[in-house]
């Protein structure tokens, strides 16, 4: 089929492009990175190898309204790749997820979880391979990047006859995942996130400094100085710390500023579209200049960790929570809500004073973006099989996503995980740290929901698998809710200071030229960042290296 051929190599390019450009693709994920190769009995292949896009308007049983029976098609079994999202990984309880799912939903299923920090590069290899899997997990600009290809199904009549429909609270999210034509190539099960900054208590205390005085992006960078030049990790010793930490200066996805939102302010580095539909490069604006001035002094007074330029999210997170502070930054901003959470869990953990403190949006920001950034929403896409025929990818619509928004069984897995592994109501008590000052008991009676401790650390409480119980479009109706203080206190304050990060470009030069382009965008931080070079020259040499592409890319937005 041409068809075929042309998915093929348009993945193949994708690949060529997105692995070159060394990204982590963290940005489709606010839940844990984990980093599991993936199930013990992962296959190689699955039910649907084919690399193109079949006709939605073939003669099959899903186009003319009618559902096959899903036990039926998928009797071979299904097969789904995830990132890190899942936190039920394969040393974290995934066997008992996988088996429950399997038992509740009839079919067997495969997982393929990739490693999570390097998803993206991941995802375009398995392509290259023709290794396709029946549905996977995408941040939302992997998908604007694939669904051009030919290789995702459009599931809207799926989507609009589903039984979930009902029970939606959020049907803007896949609302607006809908493109021109009417054609529906994802769906998202949870709204976006996005991250705030975190300020640790301790290390305020230290310098004395209030946080209500946190007010502007002087206040800001004075405080990280301080953190630097003083003494707040108490060991005798001033200048061995830094102001804050990330991973890295500037992410390779949407919304590329979100570690680093007092430093880029107004910026926006990417390709964006101004309030008056036009496409700009935004890296090529003053805006951004000015952030890259910012970031080069933070460098060289020790505001910023050097770290962060090359820095993975998981290296920035364990440094900042770190047994030993030395090293440390004071500063964090990461993701909301349950991630509050889990940052002063592993605090705990570690033996380190855990209060952490969430500061607003600084005054710049509030000025001109308006709050912290919410993410588009990462999505699932189902792999089109290529053969004119629907029923099965309805089959895999039915299975995966029907029952994932069950409002039950299928969906608190997928929310919590699996029953007596991660979550329980039976009659149970655990104490987690025993031994030590932050030793905590847990008592539940018979009946009361509640979570357990994970199972490869038992001195930490479970807190959720894959789908985030504050962000999920339809709610669990059985009832079952172990979100904790801070996890609804952090969402709280992110909802209440974000505004929506603008949306992905959809081109097909972007999307071949996407790993070139952030190359470029790297060297130039690099060399005005990290050594000092003069932002002017830095820019052009930017645009000498990859105008022709922008200028392509914004043809083809623009026209």
């Amino acid at each position: 089929m041409k068809k075929k051929a042309l998915s093929l190599l348009l993945a193949s390019t994708m690949v060529v492009s997105l692995t070159a450009c060394g990204g982590s693709g963290d940005s489709s994920a606010s839940g844990d990175a984990q980093t599991s190769s993936g199930s013990s009995d992962a296959q190689t292949s699955s039910g649907s190898n084919s690399s193109s896009s079949g006709d939605a308007s073939s003669d099959s049983s899903a186009a003319s309204g009618e559902k096959a029976d899903y036990h039926e098609v998928l009797a071979d079994g299904l097969t789904i790749v995830v990132n890190g999202t899942v936190t039920a990984t394969v040393d974290n309880g995934q066997a008992e997820f996988k088996k429950q799912w399997e038992d509740a939903v009839g079919i067997p299923l495969t997982i393929k979880q990739l490693d999570h920090s390097g998803y993206t590069d991941a995802v375009g290899r398995l392509f290259a391979s023709q290794d396709y899997p029946d549905a996977m997990i995408m941040s939302a600009e992997m998908f604007k990047q694939y669904a051009p290809t030919g290789l995702l199904w459009d599931m809207k009549g799926a989507y609009d006859n589903a039984a979930f429909q009902e029970r939606m609270t959020l049907p803007e999210i896949n609302e607006g995942l809908v493109d021109k034509e009417g054609h529906l190539y994802a769906f998202a099960p949870t709204y976006g996130n996005g991250c705030v900054t975190y300020v640790k208590k301790a290390w305020l205390d230290a310098c004395n400094i209030n946080i209500d005085d946190i007010k502007t992006y002087d206040d800001y960078y004075n405080m990280l100085k301080a953190f630097h030049e003083g003494d707040p990790d108490g060991n005798g010793t001033s200048g061995d710390t830094y102001g804050v930490v990330a991973a890295g200066f500037l992410g390779n996805e949407a919304p590329y500023i979100n570690y680093l939102p007092e430093f880029w302010q107004d910026a926006y580095p990417s390709l964006y579209q101004k309030d008056d539909g036009t496409w700009v490069d935004g890296f090529q604006e003053d805006a951004t200049k000015q952030a890259l001035l910012r970031l080069q002094k933070a460098y060289q007074e020790g505001a910023i960790d050097p770290e962060s330029l090359t820095a993975s999210t998981k290296i920035a997170r364990e440094k900042w929570f770190s047994n030993d502070q030395t090293g440390s930054s004071g500063v964090f901003t990461y993701w909301a809500g349950k991630w509050y959470q889990n940052l002063t869990d592993y605090f705990i953990k570690n033996e380190v004073d855990a209060e952490l403190v969430q500061i607003p949006p600084i005054q710049e920001i509030k000025d001109t973006v308006g709050g912290y950034l919410n993410r588009e929403a990462p999505v699932w896409v189902i792999i089109d099989d290529g053969d004119g025929d629907n029923t099965r990818e309805q089959a895999i619509f039915d299975a995966l996503f029907e029952t994932m928004l069950d409002g039950d069984v299928v969906q608190t897995l997928w929310v919590y995980g699996a029953e007596d592994v991660h979550w329980s109501v039976h009659a149970e008590e655990f104490t987690t740290n025993p031994g030590t000052d932050n030793a905590k008991d847990y008592s539940y009676e018979e009946g009361t929901f509640h979570l357990k401790p994970s199972p490869n650390d038992p001195n930490s409480v479970w807190k959720s698998n894959h789908l985030d119980p504050a962000l999920i479009i339809s709610p669990l109706t059985n009832g079952y809710d172990a979100q904790t203080e801070l996890q609804a206190a952090g969402n709280k304050f992110f909802t209440e200071n974000c505004v929506d990060a603008p949306a992905s470009p959809v081109s097909e030069t972007f999307t071949n030229e996407t790993g070139t382009i952030f190359d470029a965008q790297l060297a130039c931080i690099t060399e005005v960042v990290t050594k000092g070079g003069d932002v002017d020259a830095a820019i052009e040499t930017y645009k000498n290296t990859v105008g022709s592409i922008i200028d392509q890319c914004l043809a083809e937005l623009n026209q």
